[in-house]
């Protein structure tokens, strides 16, 4: 990696408190989780002002990936350089121990509903854990009207007029814009979104904050005026299988804000492309990434940054691995 300015980056996770969470990121975090409290989300890669990943080894160590886009602009991104005043995308890990809030994100076009400088929040779950009493709700049950929620809100029996799935460990779920949503009962799930914040809570099923003894503030009118009402979609994604073999690869998010392939297996395979960025997510397994002139260990739960400049690199495993490769639609 002499020739290369920048190199694989991997960037340390950053824990949030979530009352709603739990304690399982422990067993896909390196690090040891904060305190003894619910940890929800455990964000791992953020071009966030209050929240910065920041590069955890080699001589870019503490650099904030702000820092290194404003640095260097063509090495990292590429031909997607000058095109984002930010890094685009957030990713994060849940821990859903208990249902996170009924609510919604609004669209790029909801400009009324944006604050200055923020975008809309398209995202997509891949399922790590699962169990018997998990459920993911999304989009709206057939038949549902702006006046009919509304009533359900009143009364408390929302979960009626969402639809939702048992999820188990493997499924994708994509969430457009505008999209109701919620997921819990024991849940871990990978999140891709766009670098957003914003987000208006519909109901959160009687959630008290222990650290406030409160319940949550909700933003009802600002979440129906995002709702597409009338659009019924089927939550769960259907694989797109790219390549078999040894090292199967499938697609499973492709929408203009970022595109998502999970690979799976035991022999080499080779993970971004050239002239522009790409992350990777390890959710099981561990390996390695060669490049010209040197390599990065690779563990679970451990996301890289690929920079444009290093190309195409060949990820090898040292058992059967997992791995989530995340990119920008150009």
């Amino acid at each position: 990696m002499s020739q290369t300015v920048l190199y694989p980056l991997r960037f340390e996770p950053i824990c949030q408190y979530r009352l709603w969470g739990g304690r399982r990121l422990a067993s896909l975090l390196a690090a040891p989780l904060p305190g003894d409290g619910p940890v929800g989300e455990a964000w791992i890669l953020s071009d966030r002002e209050d929240h910065p990943s920041r590069v955890a080894d080699g001589p870019l160590k503490g650099q904030t990936i702000a820092q290194l886009l404003e640095r260097f602009p063509q090495q990292l991104m590429g031909r997607l350089a000058g095109r984002f005043r930010r890094f685009p995308l957030l990713l994060k890990f849940l821990d859903a121990r208990e249902s996170l809030s009924v609510q919604v994100h609004p669209a790029d076009t909801d400009t009324g509903l944006l604050p200055p400088g923020e975008t809309g929040k398209t995202e997509g779950w891949v399922v790590l854990e699962a169990g018997p009493k998990s459920r993911i709700y999304a989009g709206l049950a057939p038949g549902t009207t702006e006046a009919g929620l509304r009533r359900a809100l009143a009364n408390g029996t929302v979960a009626d007029q969402l639809a939702s799935v048992n999820p188990k460990p493997g499924d994708a779920v994509f969430i457009p814009a505008g999209t109701v949503h919620s997921l819990g009962g024991d849940i871990v799930v990978f999140e891709v979104q766009e670098n957003s914040d914003v987000t208006f809570r519909l109901y959160d099923w009687g959630h008290v904050d222990a650290k406030t003894a409160q319940p949550r503030p909700l933003q009802i009118d600002q979440a129906l005026a995002c709702i597409g009402f009338g659009k019924c979609a089927d939550c769960l994604v259907s694989p797109v299988r790219e390549t078999t073999g040894s090292a199967d690869r499938e697609r499973l998010f492709d929408c203009r804000h970022f595109r998502l392939s999970r690979v799976r297996g035991d022999s080499p395979f080779t993970v971004g492309a050239p002239g522009v960025p790409s992350v990777l997510v390890c959710t099981e397994g561990s390996g390695r990434i060669e490049l010209d002139g040197g390599a990065a260990v690779v563990g679970k739960g451990d996301v890289f940054l690929l920079p444009a400049e290093a190309g195409a690199c060949t990820f090898h495993p040292s058992c059967a691995v997992n791995v989530l490769e995340v990119g920008i639609p150009e």
